[in-house]
């Protein structure tokens, strides 16, 4: 099996949510293979201080679709894929609403999980994978989880988390 796992990260939390996933499944079974497929926008978001909120709540609030630096992804390629977001004013982040709205019909009929990082909280990442799972269509997706500034703030179960999804996907 191949799995894609597509992610954007400003502060690196979902970039290590990434990279555990990937590497518990490969243990999970060495005979898979997976693609970690970061994507960007062309302009970067402020990354400290307020203007950090103030443009990427404002950005997610409105539901914008920035241009994305060019990143290789071929959905005929993988069986399953897996989606990681920050979580912004509620929301999943505008780089992956244009990543799923430039791959929409390609990720039609695939099996998707997707993972949430947030400061906020587990609420407010259930409220952003909530609303990726509409924006994609779906009612449910193979498996979802979120945790709290993973790389940050570590705590002891979020190893137990990942490996909990991991067995799900």
């Amino acid at each position: 099996m191949k799995t894609a796992i597509v992610y954007y990260s400003m502060s690196e939390n979902t970039t290590w949510i990434a990279e555990r996933v990937a590497e518990v499944i490969g243990k999970k079974d060495p005979s898979e293979s997976v693609d970690l497929i970061r994507i960007e926008p062309v302009k970067a978001y402020p990354s400290t201080g307020a203007k950090k909120f103030i443009w990427g709540g404002k950005a997610a609030t409105m539901k914008n679709k920035p241009k994305l630096v060019p990143y290789e992804f071929d959905a005929d390629r993988y069986d399953r894929i897996i989606i990681g977001t920050p979580v912004w004013a509620g929301t999943f982040t505008p780089p992956i609403r244009s990543f799923i709205e430039e791959n929409r019909n390609e990720l039609e009929g695939k099996k998707i999980a997707a993972f949430a990082s947030s400061s906020g909280g587990q609420d407010q990442s259930d409220k952003a994978l909530s609303k990726l799972k509409k924006f994609l269509g779906l009612e449910s997706l193979i498996a979802e989880f979120g945790l709290t500034d993973p790389k940050d703030k570590p705590k002891e179960n979020n190893e137990a988390l990942i490996r909990d999804f991991c067995e799900r996907i």
